[in-house]
């Protein structure tokens, strides 16, 4: 998912961008980034209030040209920059506040104004605001052949060649219909004489590109869609408090979330919370009676001593034959079959509302960046692109194929072929699912007694999110197959003590939801006493082993790896499901822990930056941890807007903090008197031993002047505590299911040797790894490969552009002559 920053392109567009349907978080940061990389790219930036309505009012009356809040008076040579000429044009403020449509006499307005021109300063502090400032609605108008008539007149007056549209399917598939019929509607307009020859051949061709906007995640051909990953947070955050008073109370709870025709809110908020039951368009209960389904897998749970149970129910629910489920038809079920005390929470629009979490700005900002990569490549003969992701690798889906098989998914629910419904979702959405029923029931899916195993499992290094959600899963799927599960607390120095016990169900009941380690976890290695491992392997009877944990995981797995030779007894299969907020085990883009830490901070910053920003003109250095590791400073400096960001793996040096300090004086020197932000600069804790924090704030602060002050904070170990995000309690679910399968089918292969000493298989002993858009087992000496041993992290990542890009669009790299003018 790395991108390059942008560069200025010969090709010169005018972009404008809607955002239409239903609202999402993370559409602001989508507007943000094309308006940014557009104006980088030397293009024009355009909005478009309330959607394809405004397309089709257009500019109703005159532009006003409200540019003249001009910083400063510019040397010539400053004057053709692509960042000083579309600073800005006045009209930010009053989208961003909602003063667009003021009635106020003599106080600027928007009426009758629908496509804005938008500079860079225009869009500034909208990363982290919730919903979508330029207005979204739905049109009528632009069904009809005169409103799309009227929407492409609207766009050729202004001169715009190019369109980015943010919304669902129903949205991208008006903005392909818009330009399918594009040399159409050019040719009546000129034909009524509403253009000339000349704009005929200016624009003969429009350029679309989709950006998937939708909470309820619906979209096909792509694993995540803008405003869900919030969408999932907000009904976790409610789910986590109806918790604790429904065990206080031993009730039961209904909890109504959205998805009218895709069930991945309530089975991923399922999955994140310990739901009892999901009820979900594509899979209804299998059984005729969804009532005695549901009431068997609740009784069960209650007889082993369970106080609580939550049912999610996604308002599109029905049953095989399509019949609504209702929260209202559960609560009577639990409340006159099971004698249960049970309430109905309807959490409605609450899931769409409020600031984006940290996916929600990072997923919109990187797809905005290349929506303007993809319009500038495009020519008559490509088709129009949605831009997706698949795992952790962004990708181009021709737009109408994505929403075609969206709505094959639609209809086959309708159809209730819900095997095909199913097959139209992505895989993590099926992984998911399966995942849910493993860890929810009761009822037992032994495998063969010979091949039953003791499975171990650990925690090595720091706390990260999602590590006790990885071992609840870990111990349930064993319980499920008739597996023995041995927990060992306290990582390796835990097992030479024998601090191992047997989980039952229930007792890892309430883990999901909890953050840090509850088995323990230390940074002690097997190497301590290798022999004295082995013989605790051998005592034990382990049959498999799995270790949750960073890049002292990978370590412990590869010195087990390489005793084998010495020691028969770790000739088992064996892996490691990466957990460490600084996301340096090598090979992996992903471990758990690191979106928890990435929201931490994101939450930290937020605040830090309104203080900032109250200040007008205070810099504030904010140091995060991450070791020898910049993920967490560079993909949280994109997150929050940083101008600037300190990683270990560029360095610092006199002369980078030197241009860096130039660069923010600039920047100061070009906002408006008396209306100066506040400013971020993020720095990781290992970026140098010399220019440290400290040292940093007090030299931007002498150098500062009277332009900006200078302040810190170092956020420390808040990174690794909190509620660990649904992300990655959903992930720790997901690939702790596939470490179990894994450990399952490798112990099959070393059984199955005929050699009665069985020979360590090289493959059995593996890391999870989410690379690009796979999801590899990687045998532990690939990763050794792909180390740095010396800085533990890896040789390559593919955040490595993140750093350049989010300074970029921090102004950065375009600020450059002006930079350089200064030094003169």
């Amino acid at each position: 998912m790395s991108q390059d920053p942008p560069e200025m392109s010969s090709k010169k567009l005018k972009i404008a961008i809607l955002t239409s349907g239903g609202d999402s978080a993370g559409m602001n940061a989508a507007v943000r980034a094309v308006v940014k990389s557009g104006i980088l790219r030397g293009c024009e930036t355009w909005v478009v209030r309330e959607g394809y309505e405004g397309l089709v009012l257009g500019n109703q009356t005159e532009v006003t040209d409200r540019a003249h809040e001009k910083p400063m008076d510019l040397p010539d040579d400053l004057k053709d920059d692509a960042l000083v000429k579309n600073l800005r044009f006045g009209d930010g403020p009053m989208l961003k506040e909602g003063e667009g449509d003021t009635s106020i006499e003599g106080q600027d307005s928007l009426r009758g104004r629908y496509i804005i021109r938008v500079g860079w300063d225009d869009v500034r502090g909208w990363m982290g605001e919730g919903g979508t400032f330029i207005g979204t609605a739905r049109s009528a108008a632009f069904r009809t052949p005169e409103g799309r008539l009227a929407a492409a007149h609207n766009l050729i007056k202004e001169g715009i060649d190019a369109l980015v549209v943010c919304g669902g399917d129903g949205s991208l598939t008006g903005a392909d219909r818009l330009r399918a019929e594009w040399p159409e509607l050019v040719q009546a307009l000129r034909a009524k004489g509403d253009i000339t020859d000349q704009q005929v051949s200016l624009h003969g061709h429009l350029t679309i590109v989709g950006l998937v906007g939708s909470i309820d995640n619906d979209m096909a051909l792509t694993d995540m869609t803008i405003g869900a990953p919030t969408a999932l947070h907000r009904i976790c955050e409610a789910i986590d408090n109806i918790n604790t008073t429904a065990a206080s109370h031993s009730r039961a709870f209904v909890v109504e979330v959205m998805g009218r025709h895709c069930g991945w809110l309530a089975l991923v908020a399922g999955i994140s919370s310990g739901a009892d039951f999901i009820f979900i368009p594509e899979n209804p209960p299998k059984t005729g009676s969804w009532e005695e389904e549901m009431c068997d897998t609740i009784k069960a749970h209650r007889k082993v001593g369970k106080r609580k149970t939550i049912v999610i129910v996604a308002e599109g629910a029905h049953d095989r034959n399509l019949t609504p489920i209702k929260a209202d038809d559960i609560k009577k079920v639990l409340s006159e079959h099971l004698g249960l005390d049970t309430r109905v929470t309807t959490l409605g629009h609450v899931q769409r509302g409020g600031r984006p979490c940290a996916w929600d700005r990072i997923l919109p900002t990187l797809q905005g960046v290349e929506a303007v990569r993809v319009l500038l490549q495009a020519t008559p003969e490509t088709p129009s692109y949605m831009i997706g992701i698949s795992e952790n690798k962004l990708i181009r889906v021709p737009l109408m194929e994505a929403v075609k098989k969206t709505q094959e998914a639609a209809k086959a629910i309708a159809d209730k072929d819900f095997d095909k419904a199913m097959s139209l979702r992505d895989s993590e959405f099926l992984d998911s699912l399966h995942a849910f029923t493993a860890i929810s029931t009761l009822e037992k899916r032994l495998v063969p007694e010979n091949e039953r195993l003791r499975v171990a499992i650990m925690c090595v290094g720091a706390a990260a999110g999602g590590m006790n959600a990885a071992i609840r899963t870990a111990v349930r799927y064993c319980l499920l197959r008739g597996h023995t599960p041995l927990t060992i607390h306290n990582g390796f120095k835990g097992l030479l003590n024998d601090h191992i016990t047997k989980p039952s169900w229930l007792g890892v009941d309430n883990w999901m939801t909890r953050g840090g380690s509850e088995l323990g976890t230390n940074r002690g290695l097997p190497d301590i006493d290798l022999g004295a491992v082995a013989s605790k392997f051998q005592e034990h009877k382990l049959d498999a082993l799995m270790i949750v944990g960073g890049f002292e995981a990978f370590i412990a797995l590869l010195q087990l790896e390489e005793a084998r030779a010495s020691y028969p007894c770790l000739r088992i299969p064996m892996t490691v499901l990466p957990a460490t907020i600084s996301n340096n085990v090598p090979l992996t883009d992903y471990s758990l822990g690191s979106d928890t830490s990435l929201n931490a901070l994101v939450d930290a910053c937020d605040a830090i930056k309104q203080s900032a920003a109250s200040s007008r003109n205070r810099v504030f250095v904010v140091e995060t941890q991450g070791g020898q590791c910049g993920y967490i400073a560079a993909m949280g400096g994109l997150a929050v807007g940083a101008v600037v960001v300190y990683t270990p793996e560029a360095g610092m040096d006199i002369n980078m903090i030197r241009k860096d300090i130039k660069f923010i004086k600039a920047r100061y020197g070009l906002d408006v008197r008396g209306k100066s932000d506040g400013r971020l600069v993020l720095r990781n804790e290992k970026a140098s031993d010399i220019y440290t924090t400290e040292v940093l704030t007090k030299i931007l602060k002498e150098e500062g002047g009277s332009l900006f002050d200078a302040r810190s904070a170092s956020l420390g170990h808040t990174l690794q505590g909190g509620i660990p995000s649904p992300l990655d309690r959903s992930r720790a679910v997901r690939f702790a299911m596939k470490c179990m399968v894994f450990l399952e089918e490798q112990s099959t292969r070393i059984k199955a040797q005929k050699d009665k000493s069985r020979k360590a298989i090289r493959d059995s002993a593996a890391v999870i790894t989410i690379q690009g858009n796979t999801i590899v087992f990687a045998p532990v000496q690939e990763l050794v490969d792909a180390a740095d041993m010396k800085n533990r992290r890896g040789k390559h990542v593919w955040w490595e552009h993140i750093k350049s890009l989010t300074e970029t669009l921090g102004g950065k790299m375009d600020l450059a002559t002006y930079v350089a003018k200064l030094t003169n």
